[in-house]
């Protein structure tokens, strides 16, 4: 008997970003990994690990960051509840924005959709409204999709990546 998998016509593909800069970054990242998992969410392509410094505060511990094509039956905002569950799980704590994290996942692209919902006092802007200026995201995304477009810019990941400052190319490290 095959073992049932989600169904490509109820799907929703999406690029999930992971980052962590607080203790065991790599065991927190895989731990994301595996709890995404759990969760009925299947990962299709993990890129590389990357090593940034943290922005916009470079004395903050280095961040690592990976980029993930997932699948999943669920819409945007209930995925978006399961994240930060398991950024909770985690152990991520309320701190002020930029602040280092034990887990940190961010929707990067649902569905090549653009995306503003406002509901139970969460507002959810998708693609990712700063990915495009982020090369901890840009890098790894190039990695496991070398096609993809920007949703609400219309353009390629070159055109975003070589448009990037030069301190932001030379500060990023694949692990």
């Amino acid at each position: 008997m095959k073992k049932q998998d989600i169904s490509d016509d109820q799907v929703n593909y999406v690029y999930l970003s992971i980052g962590s800069n607080l203790g065991n970054r790599l065991h927190f990242l895989e731990k994301s990994k595996y709890l995404l998992e759990t969760q009925g969410i299947k990962i299709i392509k993990t890129s590389s690990y990357y090593e940034t410094e943290s922005w916009p505060d470079p004395s903050f511990p280095k961040f690592i960051n990976a980029v993930l094509l997932i699948k999943t039956k669920l819409n945007h905002f209930d995925l978006y509840k399961k994240i930060k569950s398991i950024e909770k799980e985690l152990g991520r704590k309320i701190a002020p924005q930029n602040h280092p994290r034990n887990c940190d996942i961010d929707i990067l692209d649902f569905n090549r959709k653009i995306i503003k919902s406002n509901k139970d006092s969460v507002n959810l802007e998708i693609p990712h409204p700063r990915m495009h200026n982020r090369s901890f995201v840009l890098f790894p995304l190039f990695e496991i999709c070398k096609n993809w477009s920007h949703p609400k810019f219309k353009k390629n990941i070159v055109k975003l990546l070589s448009s990037l400052k030069k301190n932001n190319l030379r500060s990023i490290k694949i692990i």
